[in-house]
């Protein structure tokens, strides 16, 4: 069974029924306690409560439960948000053809990875990781490190992230082309993504993972980047071709990268990622500032507040393409 036709506002129920797949910490809610009926699942128990929710919280945003519980019987909820920029954990067909409302976290985590990947760009052109390394050695080797003003980068992603990392490499004068789903002024589309690359000192992905971006970033794009290229991906772990990047990092194709974003997360100690020379590995933390999980509590808030008055609500995904569309 469908949810209800309406997106917009709580039904003649009352209390509302939130469903939260939990993560720990738990989401303060704040002013949404005793107001709202408030129930908490895991991925053992989605399935069997997910009828009785009018709103899901994806609080647990790592987890693809949603995408595996979903397809039950029953009554579904009219409105899920998850605390993530990315949604495609949650999707299925039958979401995708219900009429649920989907939002996202879109905007809270979008200058915190501008800043995550201009720290990452500054320290591999200042080689940054070698001189830790010889600092603990205790060896005073001298070098040369590269200046960023002047380079060049190709930001693939045009949603507010890769805008928001355009604006904070511009001000490194850094010249940056940014590439998305459709070209239009100031973005270039798909098609120039191969010539783009093979000019840029710093590649970015910044994409979201849909059936077109899954795995990208293969040999071939890896092999048309010059040799002193750096890669850096926070978008998501699927666009990139781990074990293509390896080889081309192995055999100095290009010079570096870094990853934010796995393939398969956590990365496993026996991952052989770990020791692939040249390339900066972090456990997908980019957007993860002192108070975030406040900062998604009280946008969720905020959203339920619109939901309740019967408001259009912000950051609504299109089901289908598996993002919020641009203005």
């Amino acid at each position: 069974m469908n949810a209800s036709t309406s997106p917009h506002g709580p039904g003649p129920q009352s209390p509302t029924r939130l469903l939260v797949l939990d993560a720990e910490p738990p989401p303060r809610l704040g002013r949404l306690t005793g107001r709202v009926q408030i129930e908490h699942a895991d991925a053992t128990t989605l399935a069997e409560r997910l009828p009785y929710a009018d709103v899901l919280l994806v609080w647990d945003f790592t987890s693809d439960a949603v995408r595996r519980a979903w397809p039950g019987g029953g009554p579904r909820p009219r409105w899920v948000h998850t605390a993530s920029a990315g949604v495609d954990h949650l999707m299925c067909p039958e979401l995708t053809e219900s009429d649920t409302v989907v939002t996202n976290a879109r905007g809270v985590f979008d200058q915190p990875i501008a800043e995550y990947v201009a720290a990452l760009v500054l320290a591999m052109a200042k080689d940054l990781p070698r001189t830790w390394d010889l600092q603990r050695q205790r060896e005073w080797r001298h070098r040369e490190s590269q200046r960023v003003a002047g380079t060049r980068a190709c930001v693939v992603g045009s949603g507010p992230i890769g805008r928001a990392i355009v604006r904070t490499l511009k001000a490194l004068d850094i010249t940056t082309a940014l590439v998305g789903r459709t070209p239009r002024t100031g973005i270039h589309g798909p098609g120039e993504l191969d010539r783009l690359m093979a000019r840029a000192d710093w590649v970015v992905s910044a994409a979201p993972l849909t059936q077109d971006t899954y795995g990208m970033f293969d040999a071939r794009r890896f092999g048309m980047m010059q040799p002193s290229a750096r890669f850096i991906n926070i978008g998501r772990g699927q666009l990139v071709v781990e074990e293509a990047l390896a080889e081309a990092l192995r055999k100095r194709w290009i010079a570096g990268a870094a990853l934010d974003v796995f393939a398969h997360e956590p990365l496993g100690p026996e991952s052989p990622l770990w020791q692939v020379p040249g390339l900066i590995v972090s456990p997908h933390m980019s957007g993860d500032t002192v108070g975030w999980r406040d900062e998604l509590g009280m946008q969720f808030v905020e959203l339920y507040e619109r939901w309740a008055a019967g408001m259009p609500l912000q950051n609504v995904v299109d089901k289908k393409r598996g993002y919020v569309p641009g203005h």
